[in-house]
């Protein structure tokens, strides 16, 4: 098969994160069994060098605007995409779009609806019940429209299935379908005690919560390190100024943006890995973290808390910062445990989340 591959942005700092890993991974798991898939999208921040090719994957990126001020990635546009698409989806078998409330994914998904052009959404919880100002008419005008008239609508939880429902009614075809992460080689042992925060730093991943954590933990674990990787989303001024002033009494720093296809081996050099969210659908982030053997830790609101709870390779909190503290304290104390929950993770990444299971289900949806 034909495949295009449609993500919303692009960018050297990884700034839309878990949607892009996905669509890497989706694609070269296609592609490893035999059909064609090219990933499309916006771009920003890569000046003269826009890459072709990204993890063997071939790309066909285009400049994005802000077309509405204030409003982050779902005033984002890219004319170009959209009138490149008229000549792409020639020879196409169908189209995958990896959507949300932004005018470069539902924008493009609405054309392939007018021009009856064959497509799947997959909308990585991003599209919610919400009564936003701007969501209620872009939902009458675009969302509701293209939900409906796609082939399937992948979802990761029941919970957003359930806003799927809500926003485009009953008559979807709704698919369930999880994230999933290639098997991960480690490549280098680890060395210290180093405690990893990967996202963006967005209020709602709790960033700051990450360093109160730290700072609570440091007297009773000096050899231990925090580190903090990701773009700033809001949240990056406080960050500095609250690790500025804790200088000299924890070791914690802020890495700040990573290119996409470096997230593995940065992961590799920690511990445990902590992600603080809430209401997180699926993070690839703690995919990843789990094909490596890190113990991960993360909220009750977290898509993933059910596995990890099952599967035994974390720890899953509360919303509290006694809760988060308390967990990373245990496994900063106890080495064994922390070496058996990340034996128990890799193990899960593979039987649940692997790459060759994913690629199985996409080629029964897109065949359905």
């Amino acid at each position: 098969m034909r495949v295009l591959s449609l993500v919303t942005l692009v960018s050297p700092d990884g700034a839309y994160g878990g949607p892009l890993r996905v669509a890497l991974n989706q694609a070269k798991a296609l592609n490893a069994r035999g059909h064609e898939v090219t990933l499309a999208g916006g771009q920003r921040g890569y000046g003269a060098h826009v890459p072709t090719v990204m993890d063997t994957v071939p790309m066909a990126l285009f400049p994005v605007r802000t077309a509405l001020a204030g409003t982050g990635f779902a005033g984002l546009a890219s004319p170009a995409l959209h009138r490149w698409l008229s000549s792409a989806v020639a020879g196409v078998d169908i189209v995958h779009v990896h959507a949300a409330r932004d005018l470069v994914s539902l924008r493009a998904a609405d054309w392939l609806r007018r021009h009856n052009v064959p497509y799947v959404l997959q909308t990585h919880g991003m599209i919610d019940a919400s009564r936003n100002v701007l969501a209620v008419p872009l939902d009458a005008v675009m969302t509701r429209p293209v939900l409906r008239a796609a082939r399937h609508v992948f979802y990761l939880t029941p919970r957003e299935r359930s806003d799927l429902i809500a926003v485009g009614g009953s008559g979807l075809r709704l698919r369930e379908l999880p994230n999933g992460v290639p098997q991960l080689a480690r490549t280098s042992e680890r060395t210290g005690a180093e405690v990893l925060y990967l996202a963006r730093l967005a209020a709602r991943k709790r960033p700051m919560m990450f360093v109160e954590m730290a700072e609570r933990l440091a007297r009773a674990f000096p050899q231990a390190s925090f580190r903090l990787v990701g773009p700033d989303e809001g949240e990056g001024d406080a960050i500095t100024r609250r690790i500025s002033a804790s200088t000299g009494t924890v070791d914690i720093a802020w890495e700040g943006p990573l290119e996409p296809g470096l997230t593995a081996a940065r992961m590799e050099r920690a511990g445990i890995f902590v992600l603080p969210s809430v209401d997180e659908p699926y993070p690839m982030s703690v995919l990843e973290a789990m094909a490596l053997g890190l113990p991960v830790v993360i909220t009750d609101s977290c898509g993933l808390a059910p596995i990890v709870r099952s599967t035994g390779c974390g720890i899953v909190v509360d919303n509290s910062l006694d809760s988060l503290t308390a967990a990373v304290r245990l496994l900063l104390g106890d080495s064994a445990l922390a070496r058996s929950m990340g034996r128990a993770g890799a193990h899960a990444a593979r039987e649940h989340f692997g790459m060759p299971m994913i690629a199985e289900a996409l080629e029964a949806a897109y065949l359905a």
